[in-house]
């Protein structure tokens, strides 16, 4: 009898203090090799001997979203496939002119990508509690949106181009209790608006 292969924890794009001095290596440590690690490890408890155990990450996430009784699948399926975005949604060095592409996107829908940044910096440090602000596709047009908790885009029928997480896990022991600081930064400094582009597809 064969096994159906684990969830596993995806690699970071870059090492834990590269994205130093916005996100502390001591906050990597944390966030990606406790907090996601856990998500995976509880993941993998949840489906194990379930007609999920084998499935791809999106289809388990698809499969639980918004049923009850698999809450806790969704919840942590839903986040390791969130923070795995997240992690591809800064890289060091980051920021800076988007590339062409999404620079149109972002004119067309906002007026500029400063003002594009600053609808996305509010989300992020207006989502109530623990939750992701997301620059998205709503079919050919380029939003913002926000979600609290595991939410994520992927089941509202919008196509995630780019997340910042604002659990507070993810910059209070850099930042403490000024998200804005940390959303800035993140955004002028790390985002990965490459990852954006290619993934508007």
């Amino acid at each position: 009898m064969t096994t159906a292969a684990p969830v596993t924890l995806p690699a970071l794009p870059y090492a834990e203090n590269a994205l130093e001095p916005v996100i502390s290596a001591h906050t990597m440590s944390f966030h990606y090799g406790k907090h996601h690690r856990a998500y995976v490890d509880n993941l993998n408890k949840l489906i194990a001997g379930t007609e999920l155990a084998g499935a791809t990450l999106g289809e388990i996430v698809a499969a639980s979203a918004g049923k009850a009784d698999r809450a806790g699948i969704f919840n942590n399926a839903a986040q390791v496939w969130n923070h795995t975005f997240y992690w591809n949604s800064l890289r060091p060095k980051g920021g800076g002119e988007p590339p062409a592409s999404l620079k149109q996107k972002m004119e067309a829908a906002f007026g500029s990508v400063e003002a594009c940044k600053k609808e996305l910096a509010n989300a992020a440090v207006t989502q109530f509690g623990s939750g992701w602000a997301w620059l998205v596709l709503d079919g050919g047009k380029l939003k913002v949106a926000k979600t609290g908790n595991a939410e994520t885009p992927l089941t509202q029928g919008l196509k995630p181009l780019l997340t910042v997480d604002v659990w507070e896990h993810a910059y209070y022991l850099d930042y403490q209790n000024k998200r804005a600081d940390y959303v800035a930064a993140v955004l002028e400094k790390l985002a990965n608006w490459e990852f954006a582009a290619a993934n508007m597809g």
